[in-house]
């Protein structure tokens, strides 16, 4: 059962506007039989998950490794398809960007090449991702490397070539899976001030954290993913509490 918060009563915000919603979605994992697994099970990544992200709004999700926070955010990308449920994308044509370690580019093109065709793939023209080059490629900090190919890349520089095209491309919703802490000195405070800026302004981000410091500082909403489930969602301050206060119950 999810734990919901209830704040005092205040008037009535205004209704919010859905961007996307899961209704009683699920994502199974079936693994491969083999001469000695010839019972495979199955292994419910996500189950009965219902949620509504909407337009503008910061949404933090916090859980153990393994929980299913990042096979969430790959189904709010759309990489994924729901084996259950049903996902609903509300504005048409809506674009959005996952940040991840797990997710990178066509390995034999050039960082150049990739930041071209990523922004491509969300809606921008050739021309226009051209005109940004020199901005993702300072941003970035690859230096020489921004010519070579992905695949030579490091996880590292695949979040910061990753995160540079987000910052020129404006999704419409950004997802943001575990990646502030990667990178140099420079490039953390760099990305940490960008972020800012988008957490500050209009647009849809999703974080995942294991932090609750940051998904207090940053976020408006935060649920506590669990088993492939939510366990509680609320105002940051209360769920990054309840879940300091539980998260023992259910480790192993």
């Amino acid at each position: 059962m999810t734990k919901e918060f209830s704040s005092s009563p205040t008037p009535d915000p205004p209704a919010p506007t859905p961007i996307v919603t899961l209704h009683d979605a699920g994502i199974c994992y079936r693994p491969l039989r083999s001469l000695f697994n010839k019972k495979a099970r199955e292994v419910w990544a996500l189950r009965h998950l219902t949620l509504q992200l909407n337009e503008g709004e910061k949404l933090g999700v916090i859980g153990r490794n393994g929980c299913g926070k990042s096979t969430l955010m790959r189904l709010l990308a759309q990489i994924y398809n729901p084996d259950e449920g049903k996902v609903t994308y509300h504005k048409k044509n809506t674009h959005i960007e996952l940040l991840s370690l797990g997710v990178g580019f066509e390995g034999n093109l050039t960082g150049r090449e990739n930041a071209i065709l990523s922004g491509m793939l969300m809606g921008k023209t050739r021309q226009y991702m051209a005109s940004r080059l020199n901005e993702i490629h300072e941003f970035s900090g690859l230096g020489e490397f921004f010519d070579y190919p992905v695949y030579t890349y490091s996880s590292g520089m695949n979040v910061r070539l990753g995160f540079s095209v987000a910052m020129e491309t404006n999704p419409d919703v950004l997802l943001i899976d575990e990646v502030l802490g990667v990178g140099d000195q420079v490039f953390m405070e760099k990305s940490s001030k960008a972020l800012q800026e988008k957490f500050q302004g209009n647009r849809t981000v999703v974080l995942i954290s294991h932090s609750p410091e940051n998904i207090k500082k940053l976020c408006t909403r935060a649920l506590w993913l669990e088993r492939g489930a939510i366990l509680a969602q609320g105002t940051p301050a209360e769920v990054a509490e309840f879940y300091k206060n539980n998260v023992h119950n259910y480790t192993k």
